[in-house]
């Protein structure tokens, strides 16, 4: 339920300094046992598994890239949870996502962004297709104007609701007919609402009867619906709303349910706070949710799970002595199964909603598991599991685990390739904190040779690092490990897993200790000694690129930089984020109110100090980090003679979420840390593929 986006990062360009021969000659070359950038882009990656309610087949998520349409695609697979075989379900035409099984098991629904085979369906949208289990094409459902935002199959199986933005409205037409197109700020909203569409049929030909327009469920501009889910019986919906759909309200989300038959609202939990994803007990007289428990800082105190009556009443706290965030997955006869990270692990639990206690599930062979789908009877699930060094996979057992099936091997792509070996590193900060991160070491690591030490920082700050394999995306760091460098991926404060008072230690101290945690890291390591001291680079994506921007400001440790999309200055972010919320509550004031505590804070206050060639990259409409705070940051550095290269993603907003972008991406930071760590020639512009020769005709 923690939707609001928690990543940062920025963009600046820098010029050449020639280091020492001595430099030179440590460098050790990347060897065709270490992957191209193209060939990290081409690795895919297995996801979202959704078992059927009998437990004997699964259905998962398969990445894939598509160079010709510079796009990165999601087909859905099937396996046999006996035999692990499994084939493609989706034709590769556009992305495919978010399947699920009805009920009974003899259909299964997705959504996707195919192009539509209903005339005059809106082109690019997403839309809703259903497909027979056993096998057959798939059928599209809908063709809402705006798309379909999400789906839940009834009980009875028989239709689904769908959560979709409300066609424009005639008044808005006609606006735009006299005035053209323009928004009012925090206005002008499209509420998302909900709508009943039902499972297409045949005749007794077999070819399919025409769909029925779907039926407008709830309506109105007081509220815009997220997550939502069908009562047992299947007289009800219980679903999530905040005021609009505008990030900034996500504090006033709440838990409502609909009636079906007349489409009656009734709000049932009304608490401060974001409030959301419910789900229904076994006996559909009570609903657990996910709440900030009326949290004024919800962007960094702990979530709860609750339950309250299924006609309103005092919510009741069932999580409270469970120190993380609950990803609430399903209420069984059982408990409440959800899902949580610990430190570098993440796992399944089961909270007694009678009892207000939480137990850790075994889950053997997957230190890193998430992602849990059960079956209907809760004997059967399949998941999302990894461990240290190894791909994440898709697996399924009967439930509880004694053992599981691998039914993807996404894994063997790494077979032709040396990768790096990751391991768990502790060490103290400066103000006493303990703190996590992931080491990469080359797999001949030597601890008597000094070598190159880059600092990969994860964004959030609630993200985390983890010792699992993850195909390169941004930095090409099997790459620099093949170059003879160590990686260090820092968990500092504020990072998820390590409990709330663990990520409260950044308020009113953003950049500041996470700066100290990142330091200490490096000293840590460099007392080991096998690292180079004088060879120390640090980059990173939002959050990361904006600790990195406050190494290049506050330190002269470091040789290079590389800032993605990271904040320079927090007043100049929070006038111009999409989620203004995020600073106040970790700065705990507006700079009207405190400027001292923006100052402090903000990388641009040190720029006098700077001295750290940096690299500056952005996507040129991103709202949740402003683009004026990467420009800032270039400025000030190229007024203070410091080296800068400012690289902007033309139509890109916080993710660079494309391949060939994401190839310039990497690429221009191979090149920035080879020139400043490994002192090869600084490339003053990316060189372009070579085109394949086309065939002659004949």
């Amino acid at each position: 339920m923690r939707s609001l986006p928690r990543n940062f990062a920025f963009v600046l360009i820098v010029s050449l300094v020639t280091l020492p021969a001595a430099i030179l000659t440590a460098q050790t070359p990347a060897t065709s046992r270490t992957p191209t950038i193209n060939q990290s882009l081409e690795m895919h990656s297995v996801s979202s598994p959704r078992i059927s309610p009998d437990g004997t087949r699964v259905i998962y998520e398969q990445s894939r890239t598509d160079w010709e349409n510079n796009s990165f695609e999601t087909d859905l697979w099937i396996a046999n949870t006996q035999t692990g075989e499994s084939h493609r379900l989706t034709a590769p035409a556009g992305s495919s996502h978010g399947a699920d099984w009805s009920p009974n098991g003899k259909w299964i629904a997705f959504l996707s962004s195919r192009s539509g085979q209903i005339k005059d369906s809106p082109a690019g949208k997403t839309q809703l297709y259903v497909m027979p289990a056993d096998g057959g094409e798939a059928q599209q459902v809908t063709k809402m104007e705006n798309g379909v935002d999400g789906f839940d199959w009834s009980p009875d199986s028989k239709r689904f609701a769908i959560s979709a933005e409300s066609p424009e409205s005639k008044s808005m037409k006609d606006r735009k007919d006299s005035f053209g197109d323009y928004h009012v700020i925090h206005a002008d909203y499209q509420m998302s609402h909900l709508w009943l569409v039902d499972l297409p049929t045949a005749d007794e030909a077999g070819r399919s009867k025409p769909l029925a327009e779907p039926k407008l469920l709830t309506q109105g501009d007081s509220f815009s619906v997220s997550s939502f889910k069908w009562s047992p019986d299947g007289k009800r919906i219980a679903f999530a709303a905040a005021k609009d759909p505008d990030l900034i309200s996500t504090g006033s989300e709440d838990i409502y349910a609909v009636t079906v038959a007349d489409g009656a609202v009734k709000k049932l939990v009304d608490t401060p706070g974001p409030d959301g994803d419910p789900h229904w007990s076994p006996d559909g007289t009570q609903i657990a949710y996910v709440t900030a428990n009326a949290s004024t800082y919800f962007f960094y105190t702990d979530q709860r799970i609750a339950v309250v009556s299924a006609n309103g009443g005092t919510p009741h706290i069932v999580t409270a002595g469970f120190d993380e965030d609950p990803g609430l997955l399903e209420w069984s006869p059982e408990g409440i199964y959800f899902s949580a990270l610990q430190k570098t692990r993440s796992g399944l639990f089961l909270a007694d909603p009678k009892a207000d206690t939480v137990k850790p599930i075994d889950v053997p062979g997957s230190e890193i598991a998430a992602q849990f789908s059960f079956s209907k009877d809760f004997k059967n699930i399949a998941y999302r599991g990894s461990g240290a060094n190894k791909f994440s996979e898709i697996f399924t057992g009967a439930f509880p685990l004694n053992t599981a099936k691998q039914v993807t091997h996404a894994g063997e792509q790494l077979s032709d390739f040396d990768t790096a070996k990751r391991e768990v590193v502790h060490w103290e900060s400066g103000d006493g904190t303990e703190i996590e991160g992931v080491l990469y070491k080359p797999a001949d690591f030597d601890s008597q040779k000094k070598y190159p030490l880059l600092v990969v920082i994860h964004g959030g700050p609630t993200g985390i690092d983890m010792p699992n394999i993850n195909p390169d995306r941004y930095y090409p760091i099997e790459r620099f490990i093949a170059k003879g460098a160590l990686i260090l991926r820092p968990n500092y404060r504020g990072s998820a897993g390590y409990g709330e008072k663990f990520r409260s230690l950044n308020v009113r101290n953003l950049g500041v200790g996470d700066y100290a945690d990142v330091i200490s890291g490096v000293d840590y390591l460099i007392a080991q000694g096998f690292v180079d001291k004088d060879r120390v680079g640090s980059m990173g994506w939002s959050e990361g690129g904006y600790i990195s921007a406050f190494i290049t400001t506050f330190s002269d440790r470091f040789k290079a930089v590389s800032v993605g999309a990271g904040i320079s200055d927090w007043t100049t972010y929070y006038v111009n984020t999409d989620i203004t919320p995020f600073t106040r509550q970790y700065l705990h004031a507006t700079p009207w109110d405190d400027p001292e505590i923006y100052r402090k804070t903000s990388p641009i206050t040190y720029i006098a100090k700077a001295k750290t060639p940096t690299l500056i990259e952005q996507g040129s409409v991103d709202h949740r980090v402003p683009v004026p705070d990467s420009f800032e940051l270039r400025q000030a550095l190229e007024d203070h003679n410091v080296p800068v290269k400012m690289v902007l993603y033309d139509g890109f907003g916080h993710p660079i979420n494309k391949p060939k972008q994401q190839r310039a991406v990497m690429e221009e930071n191979e090149n920035w840390f080879d020139h400043y760590i490994w002192g090869d020639p600084l490339a003053p512009a990316l060189t372009p593929e070579p085109k394949p020769a086309k065939k002659a005709t004949e």
